[in-house]
């Protein structure tokens, strides 16, 4: 993931560190209500072995649909992705194929944090699928909540992901914010 520069901001005499994180791929578009059968079947949720997920992949939606993607791929949907069952597979699987990112106009709230908590990077915009033809070159800023288009320069705005979140992303997910944390306070003692 790549941890763009840190800008500082003051707030009412204080300076904090905003963080972005800012990255880029090849759009991997796709439609409304993707659920989390459509991302990993349920036949394959038994293995915890991670590649397996990752083979697996979309593969409910289409032989060639799991051979589209490619390492560094960020998806781009529609309404409502990640709903349906809570496992966490689902986040799992798109992270172990190595898609970098899942930008959508909107998310189901579980698949959300289960996408935080195991450090894939998600962001909700407005209509985002509309404005990308597959394949094309996009950038996504987290800490701004922006979507850059190349071919076009258009940018597509949303909401910043907040500080607190980003760091969690930054370190590589929940429990990995939480030993960094955790570390930190021990060093104090």
């Amino acid at each position: 993931m790549n941890d763009g520069a840190a800008r500082q901001h003051g707030q009412q005499g204080k300076t904090t560190k905003q963080r972005s994180i800012v990255l880029n791929g090849r759009a991997l578009v796709m439609g409304d209500d993707i659920n989390t059968d459509l991302i990993i079947a349920g036949k394959y949720c038994k293995s915890a072995e991670i590649r397996e997920l990752a083979r697996h992949v979309f593969e409910s939606m289409g032989p060639n649909r799991s051979q589209k993607l490619r390492k560094g791929d960020i998806l781009v949907a529609g309404r409502n992705f990640g709903c349906g069952s809570s496992r966490e597979q689902a986040p799992l699987a798109i992270k172990a194929a190595g898609l970098k990112a899942v930008v959508a106009s909107s998310f189901a709230r579980i698949f959300f944090r289960n996408a935080i908590n195991i450090g894939l990077p998600v962001m909700a915009l407005p209509g985002p699928r509309k404005r990308i033809i597959a394949g094309e070159r996009i950038t996504v800023d987290l800490g701004k909540g922006e979507l850059a288009v190349a071919r076009t320069n258009e940018v597509v705005k949303g909401r910043p992901m907040p500080p607190f979140l980003l760091d969690i992303l930054s370190d590589g997910g929940l429990v990995a914010h939480l030993r960094k944390k955790l570390r930190s306070e021990k060093k104090r003692r």
